[in-house]
């Protein structure tokens, strides 16, 4: 069952895209290659039987110093303390064991046991759980926290699980916001989008978003970001200040524009499979860490968005505040071409919820 699902995911990803790309008339890249959707998976496996003392290999993309790395520090020390040991959770930070697809594809495969992960790299398997990316949806991060904590979106948490993927907390990334070259110059209107040759994630929302203001869009991993940066690969890229400025990402680009465009929900995830198969009084231990990290993760994203942009000013650069409404006017069809994928009746929920 777990290589048929594997399969399956990563045809439906590039397809997605070049569905919706096919819709706004605009393109969008993918690293991946693909012609077909994924079937609904047999979801009758079996149970496994789990020996204790049990290691959960936990990866994720960004460095130690990234917020989620902090946190999943604490909740590994958490989980093992009270445990006695009987959970141990080997962490692996800065892509080590791969890509975010490559690892939210291994909890399938049976490779990694956890991840943390943008909810738009979730989407492969459910459209609907990026549709916090939507942009220009949140004014702020309580605002924002409100939606992904309301019954709307956390009842869509479970359709993971069928393709073994169990999900434990909703830790935040940030708002997402663009940085360029000091070849390019700084984005100032969506006029300097035009044509910019930026990283996404492989996600379908945000890369919809740059296609709308007529950049050039291309996922890539993030873990050799920098690097295909410095080969000149990319002109620009695209992500939350914490994960800039804790990455360095200032050490390979001049500009930062506060675009704010698309908030970015962050699933902790386990290995639906190992998830059922622990005993019930060891996933109470984790599931209560989980919401602990997630409350620190929070607060901390927060506080490192309103601080760090200082910082990045003290490492050289040049911060930017565009004129955000002409980029909301400039990416409102992103929200009809979203609607033949989660269908207009929750795209008029979310719509109801956010304003």
């Amino acid at each position: 069952m777990r290589s048929a699902i594997k399969k399956a995911a990563a045809l439906f990803s590039a397809a997605a895209i070049l569905a919706l790309s096919a819709c706004s008339g605009t393109p969008a890249t993918t690293t991946a290659a693909t012609t077909a959707a994924p079937q609904t998976p047999d979801n009758t496996a079996s149970v496994p039987e789990l020996t204790y003392p049990l290691t959960i290999t936990a990866g994720y993309s960004t460095s130690e110093e990234d917020p989620r790395g902090i946190v999943l520090k604490k909740f590994k020390e958490t989980v093992e303390k009270e445990t006695n040991g009987d959970v141990i959770i080997d962490i692996h930070p800065a892509g080590e064991l791969g890509s975010d697809t490559e690892l939210i594809m291994g909890m399938i495969d049976g490779k990694v046991g956890m991840t943390v992960s943008s909810a738009g790299n979730y989407a492969s398997f459910v459209p609907k759980i990026g549709a916090s990316a939507l942009p220009f949806l949140f004014a702020d991060f309580e605002s924002a926290w409100e939606f992904i904590d309301s019954p709307t979106m956390q009842n869509i948490n479970p359709e993971l699980e069928q393709y073994n993927i169990h999900v434990l907390a909703n830790f935040d990334n940030g708002f997402r916001c663009v940085t360029t070259s000091e070849k390019v110059g700084p984005v100032n209107s969506v006029a300097d989008m035009e044509g910019l040759n930026i990283r996404t994630p492989e996600n379908q929302i945000v890369m919809q978003t740059m296609s709308a203001l007529k950049a050039n869009p291309k996922s890539f991993p993030f873990a050799e970001l920098k690097d295909a940066i410095r080969e000149g690969k990319f002109d620009a890229q695209e992500n939350p200040i914490p994960v800039i400025y804790n990455n360095k990402l200032y050490e390979v680009q001049k500009y930062l524009s506060i675009t704010n465009h698309s908030y970015d929900a962050m699933p902790l995830t386990i290995a639906n499979d190992i998830w059922q198969g622990l005993k019930p009084e060891y996933r109470d231990i984790i599931e209560k860490a989980a919401k602990a990290a997630e409350t620190e993760d929070r607060n901390l994203i927060k506080k490192q968005t309103d601080d760090l942009v200082s910082s990045l000013e003290k490492e050289g650069m040049i911060v930017t505040h565009p004129d955000l409404a002409p980029f909301k006017e400039a990416t409102a069809s992103v929200m009809d071409v979203f609607a033949t994928v989660y269908g207009q009746d929750l795209i008029d929920e979310i719509i109801a919820k956010v304003k």
